[in-house]
């Protein structure tokens, strides 16, 4: 695969003076374009250690406006970084629509190093692949573009150029001790990137490998092919029809998950008292044990308005030490929020080691208001469910507790508790005119609820369903099913 990139491409000086002011007024162009559009742009400049990466980004952000452009050198991981699932790192810092993000080091560089050192196991090393794979086809489809560079060199080649810098006084400083230790491996990373390369190289995403012995070749095809590849994907950009969003309004299957639920269930309040005050005394030195454990743990709470989440909320925190958790209760995006894919701002919220965030409406809007109110379009809502299974098994897999409650009630309790809201001072504020349209797309909600607990209740994650018209008894199933969850992971 790396041979076309051993031919010994080179570029003449005059040629090279020639063509850069024509190529930095097609970047300037183009990237004008881009900041008018719907469109983020990552460019990933990845290689061959000492190969120039480096000095290729340095050039690139001499040439673009650099108000349109945040580049980020992916080196290891800090602490903040440790205590969360791998690719937190990268969701965070993706580039907002109309803007471009540089990225020195890349989601491949931890698959690549951990089999070129024998750390993980080939099995280990394509599914890792197999993951970024899926993570690149979902940012195409939530609109960024990803530009893949890989600098290569021979290894006779780099050796030369690493034997160069080591005798000037003046760039000794480029050569690290790691890079010297990669140079040593040679021909594992050849083999390993290789590998990589071929798996992860589509026709949505392609890597651009480009021979990087001589500076001023390397540069100008860098440059003429993030031009390119701006152009193309403006064009498709401005060609392909707006997605129809209309509202989804379908009917639910008379025998359902949520209609067989037993809503006569009901506790006692002495009973209700004393279980509850057992489970919150039980659950405090429970969640104290998450930081020692090096566990962190997420509860999402969903169902219809008035369904109880709160309050079941509430008796969590209770038996909490504030300082562990963060209660996040999900509206409406921001701009910025829109200008991201779906997911950035879950991605962005992940709990630290140690910490609890508990969700009032989660990343299952998509699946649940978003469609039923049109707020996004039908192939949306349907792809989510599937981006949704892959985030959450991101999250356990890094050892994340994640416990998804639906609590279930009835339309003729809904109506009761919302005519008890509008009289009671207190809980007016409870209730909206929003409260009353959604109350009037029942069955449409119904349906979606269905259908999501169906597609999105996996092994490791799956749905808790809580029969939530008696208070008393959804507040304690809640607590009861976190305690019970808490001393299975952390014994």
């Amino acid at each position: 695969m790396f041979e076309t990139a051993e031919v010994g491409n080179r570029m003449e000086k005059e040629t090279y003076k020639r063509e850069v002011p024509k190529v930095r007024a097609e970047l300037l162009e183009v990237q004008k374009r881009l900041a008018a559009s719907d469109l983020g742009v990552v460019i990933l400049m990845g290689g061959v250690e000492g190969a120039g990466k480096t000095e290729t980004v340095n050039q690139l952000l001499e040439w673009l406006d650099a108000r349109g452009v945040e580049t980020h050198v992916m080196d290891e991981p800090t602490d903040e970084e440790r205590e969360r699932p791998p690719m937190w790192r990268f969701w965070r810092i993706l580039p907002p629509k109309g803007r471009i993000g540089v990225f020195l080091g890349s989601w491949y560089t931890a698959p690549i190093v951990c089999r070129a050192f024998g750390t993980c196991t080939e099995p280990e090393f394509h599914e890792a692949l197999d993951q970024v794979a899926a993570f690149e086809t979902m940012l195409g489809r939530e609109g960024l573009l990803v530009v893949k560079f890989w600098l290569h060199l021979k290894q006779k080649a780099l050796k030369k150029r690493m034997a160069k810098l080591e005798a000037d006084p003046l760039q000794h400083w480029r050569v690290t001790e790691r890079d010297l230790k990669f140079v040593k491996k040679y021909g594992k990373f050849r083999k390993v990137s290789e590998a990589a390369l071929m798996r992860s190289s589509t026709g949505e995403v392609p890597w651009h490998i480009v021979e990087a012995e001589d500076w001023r070749y390397r540069h100008l095809t860098v440059a003429q092919t993030l031009i390119a590849s701006l152009k193309e994907a403006l064009a498709e950009r401005a060609a392909a029809p707006k997605p129809k969003r209309a509202p989804d309004l379908s009917r639910p299957p008379k025998t359902n998950i949520i209609r067989s639920l037993d809503m006569a269930k009901k506790l006692g309040e002495n009973a209700y008292e004393r279980r509850l005050l057992k489970a919150q005394a039980e659950l405090n030195p429970l969640t104290r044990r998450l930081r020692e454990k090096e566990r962190s743990m997420i509860l999402v709470f969903e169902g219809p308005d008035a369904a109880g989440k709160g309050g079941a909320i509430r008796r969590l925190t209770q038996a909490m030490d504030a300082r562990t958790y963060r209660v996040i209760s999900v509206a409406a995006p921001t701009d910025e929020e829109r200008a991201h894919p779906y997911l950035w701002r879950f991605w962005r919220n992940l709990p630290r080691l140690g910490s609890v965030s508990i969700y009032d409406r989660s990343w299952y809007g998509r699946v649940l208001v978003e469609r039923v109110e049109g707020f996004c379009s039908k192939e949306e809502w349907q792809r989510a469910y599937a981006e949704i299974n892959a985030f959450e098994e991101a999250l356990t897999n890094f050892g994340t507790i994640l416990i998804k409650f639906w609590l279930a009630i009835g339309p003729t309790e809904q109506l009761r508790r919302f005519k008890d809201r509008e009289i009671t001072p207190y809980k007016q504020y409870k209730i909206t005119e929003e409260d009353w349209r959604n109350r009037a797309k029942w069955d449409a909600y119904e349906a979606a609820a269905v259908e999501m607990i169906d597609k999105t209740s996996t092994h490791s994650a799956p749905w808790i369903l809580v029969e939530a018209e008696n208070k008393e008894h959804a507040r304690v199933k809640v607590l009861e099913t976190v305690l019970k969850r808490l001393k299975r992971e952390l014994k």
